[in-house]
């Protein structure tokens, strides 16, 4: 689905993506892990469009889409999650979800003087589709809770709503356990290999937790230094000795430290 050939991003001599290849095939959930500093979110930015690579090429599904920006990214398709939740956080979780398809009736000024009908079959549809996924994602609790105003974790599984309202392909979660209780990450866990089961999301995750990401990922990406050091089951990778020493710099004597 998403292939990157020897994708450069440098900032002035900085080369946080340096000669990086990986493929991302449709229906997987790939992760993608390595030490800090690697490269992992410069590369997401540059396939989700937050940035333009110094060098190299991104395609999706065959078509060129190196350097098209997020909002164009988003009508085909490839959304991205962040670190830190993005939340509109005075509105309620629904209105949240609500928010995020494009091209509503209501965002004209000739539609709210002249199509108020059509505005509101819209918006029922719109809170029934949102209903139904705070539902899927097991948070109906919360649909009338300030966004603001709810966890961490709750906030990613808000996150992880946003892709549903609308017709992901691919989406790129980074560091989606981050902050997150062991509860919470295993509900998030759930949400995705249902989405990936149920509804043939393509996944991409980048996270520290080795647990959580030999639960769900298969194949496992390892970068270091900007580059695609190693890609095979997390097992394979954890037995592999350019990525303990990317991580440890010591060899097969600690490579248990990788395995915790």
């Amino acid at each position: 689905m998403i292939v990157a050939e020897d994708v450069h991003k440098h900032f002035g001599g900085f080369r946080a993506v340096d000669g990086a290849t990986l493929r991302i095939e449709p229906g997987s959930i790939t992760g993608l892990i390595g030490p800090n500093g690697a490269g992992k979110s410069t590369i997401f930015n540059v396939i989700a469009g937050v940035l333009k690579p110094t060098s190299g090429r991104v395609t999706m599904d065959g078509e060129d889409i190196t350097g098209l920006p997020p909002h164009e990214l988003f009508h085909k398709g490839l959304l991205r999650t962040f670190q830190i939740a993005h939340e509109f956080s005075s509105m309620s979780c629904r209105e949240n979800l609500m928010m995020v398809p494009g091209n509503q009736s209501g965002e004209t000024l000739w539609n709210t003087w002249f199509g108020r009908k059509r505005i509101a079959d819209e918006e029922r549809a719109l809170r029934a589709k949102a209903d139904e996924v705070l539902e899927f994602l097991t948070i109906e609790h919360l649909s009338d809770h300030k966004a603001g105003q709810i966890s961490g974790g709750q906030k990613k599984l808000l996150e992880l709503g946003r892709t549903m309202m609308v017709d992901a392909k691919i989406v790129f979660l980074d560091e989606v356990g981050a902050g997150v209780n062991r509860t919470l990450l295993n509900t998030i866990g759930d949400a995705i290999i249902r989405l990936n089961k149920e509804r043939n999301y393509t996944f991409v995750v980048i996270e520290h937790d080795m647990d959580f990401i030999g639960r769900l990922c298969d194949p496992v990406i390892c970068m270091a230094e900007g580059k695609v050091l190693a890609e095979g089951t997390l097992d394979e990778i954890k037995a592999n000795e350019q990525v303990i020493e990317a991580y440890l710099g010591t060899g097969l004597k600690n490579k248990e430290q990788l395995s915790a």
